[in-house]
Parts: structure tokens; sequence; C-alpha cells
């Protein structure tokens, strides 16, 4: 049986970029649905894509973003090939900080249900330069240099700024959300997740911020991550000590108390349960990589 919903891997890969060529990969993609939001740009070909009930044609140049939980589908138009580049994430790992504007979530959600478009064709997607951000995209995933997640981050941001302000034009009206503030979903929970990472973060409060009861949050979240609320937790501050172990020189006790581990012991013992090393090995074996 297909099943319409598509499980990603939100917590190891919570952006995917990668380009889709017809001849060698599966093809036509089935209607399916993902947490994810899905940005596409065609690069090469013409594709027919549905969206809920709604279908378009997409052009060398055009691109769509398909939101969370829309169900959508892509076929060919003929029998040429087609190409195009695929930006995948969790918008709720991307954060506006100016105190005027409410998360980035709540802004697509309201445009959403304003009715503004998710089709833009060559001539607006080539004034946002989509083109080029995609391929810079496309090309940090590859070369995976120094800084390239934030890299990646900084050109997904662009182009959804570039797509507010496109809705904008357009008479979109962005409104405060002053629920969005403190509430959460389960879809959504991570963020706040990350944002406490160096705190004594407590399952109990975190089903609380998100509304349910602690049985209730706690199979959610398995269902949702795969995982429970607690190994999550576990996992996102192994990734960062991770980064502080690769890219600065500070010692264990530092970045213990920087990940939410209650001591070095702590760390060591969690990170090799992991990783199968110390913290040590890891840092070593990656300065040999690196060399």
């Amino acid at each position: 049986m297909h099943y319409l919903f598509e499980k990603a891997d939100s917590l190891d890969m919570p952006i995917e970029c990668f380009v889709f060529d017809t001849a060698h990969q599966d093809f036509p993609i089935r209607p399916h649905w993902h947490y994810f939001y899905e940005m596409i740009y065609i690069t090469e070909g013409t594709a027919e894509m549905h969206c809920g009930d709604t279908s378009y044609i997409l052009s060398e140049g055009d691109m769509i973003v398909f939101t969370s939980r829309a169900v959508h589908s892509i076929f060919a138009v003929d029998r040429d090939p087609l190409k195009y580049s695929v930006l995948k994430f969790d918008i709720n790992r991307f954060a506006i900080t100016t105190p005027y504007a409410p998360k980035l979530r709540s802004i697509f959600r309201q445009a959403e249900q304003q009715g503004m478009p998710i089709y833009f064709p060559c001539d607006i997607t080539e004034k946002m330069g989509g083109g080029e951000l995609f391929a810079r995209c496309i090309e940090e995933v590859s070369s995976r240099g120094y800084g390239y997640d934030l890299m990646l981050q900084t050109n997904i941001y662009s182009l959804l700024m570039s797509i507010i302000r496109c809705w904008l034009d357009k008479g979109f009206v962005i409104s405060d959300d002053e629920s969005e503030s403190d509430n959460f979903d389960i879809d959504s929970i991570t963020e706040y997740i990350d944002s406490c990472m160096s705190e004594n973060l407590r399952v109990a409060d975190i089903a609380k911020k998100c509304g349910m009861s602690y049985s209730c949050f706690a199979k959610k979240f398995h269902e949702t991550y795969g995982m429970s609320c607690k190994e999550y937790i576990e996992r996102m501050r192994i990734f960062k000590a991770e980064e502080f172990l690769m890219f600065t020189e500070h010692d264990l006790s530092y970045i213990s108390q920087e990940t939410g581990f209650s001591d070095c012991s702590h760390l060591i013992k969690s990170f090799k349960k992991l990783r199968g090393i110390t913290p040590k090995q890891f840092k070593l074996s990656r300065k040999v990589k690196t060399s």
C-alpha cells in the first residue's frame, strides 16, 4: 500500500538540498505530504505539479513552494528529460529575531490562509535571484566547507524573505499573532527545545508547552520523530557538542555546560554511547580528516 505521509529525518537532516533528474531517478512523484516545506526550481524541461486540488505547469526558471502538510505530486508533461533543484527544510528551525515580525511559520500560515500564490513564474523568480540561490545551496551541500550550514540557512532566508516581499506586493497582510510567542505544537516544539538546549529540560514541561498531557505528548512525539523526547534532546546535545569539538578549542567542561550536560562525565558517557568513541577521539579523528 502507498501511504501519503512521507517521513523525513528532521533531526539528522533539518535541511535537504539536491538535484532531481528523471533520467536517473524514479519518476513520477506520487501524491504525498510531509511536515517539511519544499521549494522546487525547474532547471530543465516542463513538469505538471499538483498541490491539493490545483495543478500547475512549470518550465525552466519557474519555482513553486509546497507548504507543510500540503499533498502534492509531480508528473512529466512530455517525454523530454526533466531536471529540478529541491530544497526541503523544517521552517521551525528558521527564526526572525526582529521585534516587529511574528515567527516565520506564522507568516507562512497566514499567507496560506489569505490565498497567496505558491507558484512563481520565471520572471518573478529571476527578480528574487531564485536560480542563483538554489545553485548556491547545491554547491554548499556538495562542498560542505567550513560553516556550510550557516551559508545554507542564509540562502534559504534570502529566498523566504523574497517570497514574503512578493506576497506583500500582492496585498498580503501580516498580523501579529501573540499566541505564537508561547504556544507550540508537536511539529514546532523542536524550536523551543533548540533554544533551551543548555537548560535543564524536562519532558513534562515541554508537554505543557504543547498543551498536552505527558502521556499524550510522549506518544505523539515518538510518532512524529521516531524516538522519545528524552532521546531527541540527548542526540541534539551531542550534535551541538560535535560542533564545539570540530570548530573551537573549548574544553569539555565548557562544552558540557553549553550543551546542557550535567558535567564532563555525563557528556563523555552519552557521547560514547551514541558515537562509539569519546569526545577526545572524535576531535582527533576530525583533525586528521581536515588536515
